[in-house]
């Protein structure tokens, strides 16, 4: 295997399947299985989900609302997200934990570093909800923190798009993917790969960003034993 512990990176909206909003049960099951296969070759999982399929905490401040009450309720809707994923791998047999940055004891753990490392030495999937804890911060940047934090080999973002592009190949025709990109080039060329503070911490800290397409099967796997799928981002 190519990776002995990764940060998993989904979207929200990646959960909705085909629906509008919520969460489409068959997409969460065929995530499950996904992390399973990687799971079984004994990779340590570490995952951060997003909450936009249930609310953004920007297109709420854009109608009006407070930013900072908006960032928490986005918060909270990854915890929603949390506990479906986690409802679906132990479904799957794996055990879980899920820890969260803001205190809901009743559900989860807090995160705590020593703790979520261990977790995962033991083969634990380790799920963080909430964000960093703060406004303001995007769940790309909560999981390049996390993922720095844990000391992850990388960090995995799955999307719907199968790597990085000259432009957004879903609009454009002639777009073309990059195999492999520097930092540099990707701040060069203003590709939008993850937030600018996401990306920046991600740089700093030299950990790579591997985008790629979750939603093909076998893509995880295959990473992880050292396929070229997607686009690699590195120093």
């Amino acid at each position: 295997m190519k990776y002995k512990r990764i940060l998993l990176k989904l979207s929200g909206e990646a959960l909705m399947g085909e629906r509008q909003y919520g969460i489409d049960p068959k997409t969460l099951s065929d995530y499950a299985d996904e992390i399973k296969k990687i799971h079984e070759k004994g990779i340590e999982i570490a995952i951060v989900i997003g909450g936009g399929n249930i609310f953004r905490g920007v297109s709420g401040a854009s109608n009006g609302m407070d930013r900072v009450q908006g960032d928490y309720m986005g918060m909270l809707a990854t915890v929603i997200n949390g506990m479906a994923l986690q409802g679906a791998l132990e479904d799957k047999g794996m055990l879980t934990r899920l820890q969260t940055a803001l205190k809901i004891e009743a559900i989860a753990e807090p995160y705590i570093k020593r703790r979520a490392v261990r977790h995962l030495e033991k083969g634990r999937v380790v799920i963080f909800g909430a964000g960093t804890g703060n406004p303001y911060f995007t769940t790309d940047t909560a999981a390049v923190l996390r993922g720095v934090e844990v000391h992850a080999d990388v960090i995995l973002k799955g999307t719907r798009v199968d790597g990085i592009y000259t432009s957004d190949p879903e609009k454009d025709k002639s777009a073309v993917k990059f195999d492999y990109i520097s930092f540099e080039d990707v701040i060069k060329k203003g590709l939008n790969v993850m937030d600018t503070t996401a990306f920046t911490l991600s740089q700093e800290n030299k950990l790579p960003i591997v985008v790629f397409d979750m939603n093909q099967k076998g893509n995880l796997l295959k990473i992880c034993e050292g396929e070229n799928i997607g686009t690699v981002v590195n120093i």
